[in-house]
């Protein structure tokens, strides 16, 4: 039933330092949390929207995965629920109540959500646009997120406490688990490309890309650098989609995925979360190796929220616009 995971998608160490080390996970969780994450501003995020899931598929989701509470808090004083609540819910208003009319939690739970279906099935039907209509079932909804950082501290150490919400508390640990490994993570030089959900395979496919629209060339840097475009708009168009397809269920092929990044860099305004998550390993110069008077980024303008890698979204032009 209720889904809480975290999936590493890529870890990059950076060479010169290796203290940093940029982690871009795909979360599922529980809708109703994602105000929670969001908070944490050292994070970059791209989320799977309600206003672009169809209604028939949050239904399906909704009734085969629905959220129900793992901890059932008992009403008390204050943010936190120190200790659960298993009473039976009145769930029928009829003049007479019997025993029937009180269910368990989860059987009220439920009820609540097939209520919900229902009204949602009502909206879709009298023609509203799915906008509106998946706000009824976000409550029972799960929601997927792509997220990046270089800094996962503060989100350690504030959810995963016992004064967090016991939902977020777990999300928590099981990001935790997933950066206490070493056995994910790649090593990048100065120079070299953060691209998540770009393979080995897809390489293969941009060079059959790029042979196809009739490039005949070698491998130079000009042709090393057409491949990275290529790498990276595939890398913006799936953190967008948060997943190797696109929104709609399609294989995300190199012609979608050039579309789909045009689209979003070349809207006014700028559409460049996706953009985030791409970045290059900054060069850092160090002071005693160099006889420098200073040492450091060469370019922490570039870096936004991360450290140690520039974000792709802060090469574009006009970026903060």
């Amino acid at each position: 039933m209720t889904t809480i995971t975290a999936t590493p998608i890529l870890r990059s160490r950076h060479a010169d330092q290796p203290d940093k080390i940029l982690s871009t996970l795909l979360l599922r969780y529980p809708r109703c949390i994602h105000a929670e994450l969001m908070t944490h501003r050292l994070f970059s995020r791209n989320a799977a929207s309600s206003r672009a899931i169809p209604v028939s598929k949050l239904i399906q989701d909704v009734m085969e995965n629905p959220f129900i509470p793992i901890y059932w808090g008992k009403n008390q004083k204050g943010m936190q629920a120190f200790e659960e609540c298993n009473e039976l819910v009145l769930a029928n208003w009829d003049d007479e109540i019997d025993e029937e009319d009180y269910l368990t939690r989860e059987d009220a739970w439920l009820m609540a959500r097939n209520d919900m279906v229902r009204m949602a099935e009502g909206f879709q039907n009298a023609g509203y646009h799915k906008q509106i209509v998946n706000r009824l079932l976000e409550p029972f909804a799960h929601i997927t997120v792509l997220v990046s950082s270089t800094q996962w501290s503060n989100f350690i150490a504030l959810r995963d406490h016992p004064d967090a919400e016991p939902h977020i508390q777990i999300l928590a640990q099981k990001v935790k688990e997933q950066l206490d490994r070493d056995d994910n993570i790649q090593t990048l030089e100065a120079g070299h490309w953060h691209t998540p959900f770009v393979t080995d395979d897809d390489h293969e496919r941009i060079h059959d890309h790029l042979f196809g629209v009739g490039y005949s060339g070698g491998y130079g840097p000009f042709e090393v650098e057409l491949i990275l475009d290529l790498a990276r708009k595939l890398s913006v168009a799936r953190c967008a989609s948060t997943s190797y397809k696109t929104v709609d269920g399609f294989e995300m092929t190199i012609e979608r995925a050039i579309d789909l990044h045009d689209k979003l860099v070349g809207a006014q305004p700028l559409h460049a979360s996706p953009c985030e998550h791409v970045a290059q390993a900054d060069e850092y110069r160090d002071g005693a190796k160099y006889g420098l008077f200073r040492e450091g980024w060469m370019n922490p303008n570039l870096h936004g929220n991360f450290e140690g890698f520039c974000q792709y979204r802060k090469m574009l032009p006009n970026e903060c616009l």
